[in-house]
């Protein structure tokens, strides 16, 4: 437990209680509102099951898109796109860099084929045409993910080892117990031994590895695992956990093209992606002996049936090429992950999945697969049913929140998040973002008529679907 305190603009009066913050998960969504609170003057406690940025916060591909969102997801892309280029900046995250965006279609190379990017050099490169010259950007999600707990620490907040298993409350506990029907002991948190029938009870404390720790407020930032509370709280979080492999190549640096001399073919559209990509591209064009990079132009390639593959292709500042959409994705239902299958940081590659993604890649590529790949790896997305996260207060149990369910833009839209939900949890509403289409009540039995209908889950180019969807 830590007594949080408000910086002096914001410090309560002399009458209201100080918050007691209590953050479940230290992956960027949780790691976001530890920082932002700190920047407030409040200290959480963060808690983590695994270690920081251990499930797809620190595997996932870190591409970021300003002009992608939809509907309601658009305030999240254009806060958060800003948000990452603050953070950089302030946290001096060294893999953030602006980057163009291209659609690759694979086939067979033909006369009409456009080469822009000098590393797309296989022979299955059908064609190429930007998508995105000016909105794309990238970051490391591990190293910014880590950056903002080291920050958040330093002012003040608390991390420590465990699992949360449980909540207390005014009225009732209400916790995790091995021998259950389904794992879990079940307590009514709204009306307890005792409370008035109807009443809402709230938080007091949270059981972290059988320990209670008292809080006043208690926000889940548990990706997947949110499924979990569920049961605490007695209210529906429903979630699909989308396990999915991912391969890190590491070209060799004196093997890499050069740029087009100015002049050349192709000349014109390398300077619009240096433009694009700042400094970056410039830094490809070493001189003869010397290491070049990966010129930063990110892929999105349509199918490629031979290998069930959409593959999407992020080349990072430090010479990594990372790789997923290659199929093969598992649907994991809340229940299961609630039951124990696929704790955080035991999530697997699937070997077979990495056999595509190299045969995919090396008919695109043979600059970036001239090697195997250095890691091969898999990732939980979180997906509640209409796509959309879970951000607000819990419908039943006061002081209780949920950030959660960000679905493959998690990493872009951390930053975004964690702001506003500190806001809510400090200032009673958020001014960041309009949270209402978020809210976690949406999917009350009373409501689900109305809300939380089906959709696909895939990375979307506005309403346009860009790569592999779920």
């Amino acid at each position: 437990m830590l007594l949080c305190t408000m910086a002096a603009a914001h410090a309560p009066s002399a009458t209201t209680p100080q918050p007691r913050v209590v953050i479940a998960g230290a992956g960027l969504q949780g790691a976001a509102l530890a920082y932002y609170l700190t920047q407030r003057g409040v200290r959480p406690l963060i808690v983590e099951a695994d270690r920081v940025a251990g499930a797809a916060s620190g595997k996932g591909g870190g591409f970021l898109a300003r002009d992608w969102g939809s509907g309601p997801t658009v305030q999240l892309h254009k806060l958060g796109f800003r948000l990452h280029a603050e953070l950089a900046e302030s946290l001096g995250i060294a893999s953030y860099r602006r980057l163009p965006v291209l659609r690759v279609t694979p086939g067979p190379r033909t006369a009409r084929t456009v080469d822009i990017c000098p590393w797309l050099d296989g022979e299955y490169v059908s064609n190429s045409d930007f998508m995105d010259k000016l909105g794309g950007a990238q970051v490391s999600p591990r190293e910014l993910c880590e950056a903002l707990v080291d920050r958040a620490v330093s002012a003040g907040a608390i991390l420590r080892r465990g699992s949360v298993t449980g909540i207390v409350t005014d009225k009732a506990a209400f916790a995790a117990a091995p021998g259950a029907a389904d794992g879990v002991a079940r307590a009514d948190a709204r009306h307890g031994d005792g409370g008035e029938a109807g009443a809402r009870a709230r938080v007091t404390a949270v059981l972290v590895d059988g320990e209670a720790v008292p809080c006043s407020h208690f926000a889940v930032c548990m990706g997947p695992w949110a499924a979990c509370a569920a049961e605490w709280f007695g209210c529906p979080l429903p979630m699909t956990g989308i396990k999915s492999t991912s391969v890190i190549f590491h070209p060799d640096p004196h093997h890499l093209p050069r740029p087009d001399p100015p002049g050349a073919a192709g000349a014109s559209v390398q300077a619009a992606a240096a433009t694009a990509a700042s400094a970056a591209a410039a830094d490809a064009g070493a001189t003869a002996g010397e290491p070049r990079v990966v010129q930063p132009f990110a892929l999105f390639c349509g199918e490629d049936e031979r290998h069930g593959t959409h593959l999407e292709v992020y080349p990072r500042a430090n010479g990594d090429v990372y790789v997923c959409g290659i199929g093969g994705s598992e649907y994991v239902q809340g229940d299961e992950l609630v039951a124990g299958r696929y704790p955080p940081g035991q999530v697997e590659a699937d070997p077979s999945r990495v056999d595509a993604a190299v045969l995919a890649l090396s008919s695109l590529s043979r600059t970036i697969a001239q090697k195997p790949p250095i890691a091969s790896q898999a990732c939980m997305r979180p997906c509640p049913p209409d796509a959309l996260p879970l951000m607000g207060r819990v419908p039943t149990v006061d002081g209780a929140f949920v950030s959660a369910g960000h679905n493959c833009w998690g990493i872009l839209w951390a930053p975004a998040s964690g702001l506003a939900m500190s806001e809510l949890i400090i200032d009673g509403e958020a001014s960041s973002l309009d949270l209402r289409p978020f809210d976690p009540a949406r999917f009350a039995p009373a409501r689900t008529a109305n809300a939380g209908r089906a959709a696909k889950r895939g990375r979307k180019q506005g309403q346009a679907a860009v790569g592999e969807q779920w």
